[in-house]
C-alpha cells in the first residue's frame, strides 16, 4: 500500500485538510506572513530530520543545474502560494478558502497538457470541470 501513488495522494489530501483547519486557528492572533514563516521553519526542521535519519542526503554538487533551477522555481511558487493561502485564511472562512485553493487541480491539468505534453481523456476533462464547479459552489454560494 505504501508503494501506491493513490495512497500517498489521499494522505496528502488528508494532511492538506488538517493544514487548513490548523492554520485557520494558528493565524487568528498573528500576522499571516509571520505565521507562514513559523510553518516553513517547522517544515524545514522536520524534513531535515527525516533526510538525516533515513540517510537520504545527496551531495548538492551532484544535482544537475536544471534540477536546481526547477526546484528553486517550485520553492518560490510554494512560498508565494503559502503566503497567499495564509492571507486568505486570515481574511476568510477555511471552508471557503480551501476549495478556491484547490482550483490548483484544474490549473495543474491545464498546465500539464500545455507544458508537459500530458494527455487527458474526455472523462478526465469532465472531472476537471466538476472539480472547478464544485470548488466554486463551495466558495461562492
Amino acid at each position: 500500500m505504501s508503494q501506491s501513488w493513490q495512497f500517498w495522494a489521499l494522505l496528502s489530501a488528508a494532511f492538506a485538510a488538517l493544514t487548513a483547519v490548523c492554520a485557520k486557528v494558528g493565524v487568528a492572533q498573528i500576522n499571516s506572513d509571520f505565521a507562514t514563516l513559523i510553518r516553513t521553519v517547522v517544515i524545514l526542521l522536520v524534513l531535515a530530520g527525516i533526510v538525516a535519519a533515513t540517510g537520504q542526503w545527496q551531495k548538492p554538487s551532484e544535482i544537475p543545474g536544471r534540477t536546481w533551477l526547477f526546484l528553486a522555481l517550485s520553492g518560490l511558487a510554494t512560498g508565494a502560494s503559502w503566503l497567499a493561502y495564509f492571507r486568505a485564511l486570515k481574511l476568510g472562512d477555511a471552508a471557503r478558502v480551501a476549495p478556491i485553493d484547490k482550483l490548483s487541480i484544474v490549473m495543474v491539468a491545464i498546465f500539464g497538457v500545455l507544458f508537459l505534453g500530458e494527455k487527458l481523456s474526455l472523462m478526465n476533462w469532465l472531472g476537471v470541470v466538476f472539480i472547478a464547479a464544485g470548488a466554486l459552489l463551495l466558495a461562492v454560494f
